[in-house]
């Protein structure tokens, strides 16, 4: 079974080379797709004269729109009945957890949709040190979790992580409107409103800071707050 990987960056020069070669070692069936969010810090130049004959699909949007509209524009590259899942540029998941999910959809055909959860199975002391000892970031997610989990009758650990994974005919159905952060709320209520069971399983991470290129801010939990009542209600 194929898996699309779709790989959204803006400014990502100190990674993209990283995360891609990552990828490509894997040598599993994946189909990368690789979206430039408009980048000005070198990153479009080095993808298209380094990585883009190397990989399946590189969309260079010209300005800068959004993760979720980024993401958006890879949708019509990938095919049904296959794999999808999101992988930042970031360096901050580790692509070995990208493939432990992949394998648990493959087997479990049964399951739709699964997230690789930041919080579950593990104490404090891990969570405090893999968000680089943001305390704000960890109580800031748990309370987004906390508001989607009731609003979207979900019991999810980890409502925005990174590492969401589809079956490419629910990844397809569902209309995305969201152009930046605000895809992940949107995503996570629109899979309630279609009565899906999202499975989570424990990933590592190691957050970036601010200084790091860490680009989300705390006006996002906002549009994060709006997206859920948005979908779920209007």
């Amino acid at each position: 079974m194929k898996l699309y990987v779709l790989v959204p960056c803006f400014n990502e020069i100190k990674t993209i080379n990283k995360i891609i070669q990552k990828l490509i070692k894997l040598k599993k069936n994946i189909k990368i797709i690789l979206i430039d969010d408009g980048s000005t810090d070198g990153t479009k130049e080095f993808i298209q004269k380094n990585i883009k004959k190397k990989i399946y699909k590189f969309i260079d949007l010209k300005k800068n729109y959004g993760k979720g509209y980024a993401i958006n524009r890879a949708k019509k590259f990938v095919k049904s009945d296959s794999l999808v899942i999101i992988q930042d540029a970031d360096l901050e998941y580790n692509v070995k957890d990208l493939i432990k999910i992949f394998n648990f959809l493959r087997k479990n055909k049964n399951i739709k949709v699964v997230y690789g959860s930041r919080f579950l199975r593990k104490n404090f002391n891990k969570i405090y040190f893999s968000f680089n000892k943001d305390i704000i970031r960890i109580i800031g997610n748990k309370t987004l979790t906390s508001f989607s989990n009731f609003f979207n009758n979900q019991n999810l650990t980890d409502a925005h992580t990174c590492y969401k994974a589809f079956d490419s005919n629910i990844f397809k159905k569902i209309n995305l409107y969201e152009n930046g952060f605000s895809f992940c709320p949107e995503v996570n209520t629109k899979i309630s409103l279609l009565d899906i069971k999202i499975k989570e399983i424990p990933i590592n991470y190691f957050s970036r800071t601010k200084e790091m290129g860490k680009k989300i801010t705390f006006f996002d939990a906002f549009y994060a707050i709006k997206a859920i009542l948005k979908y779920r209600f209007f």
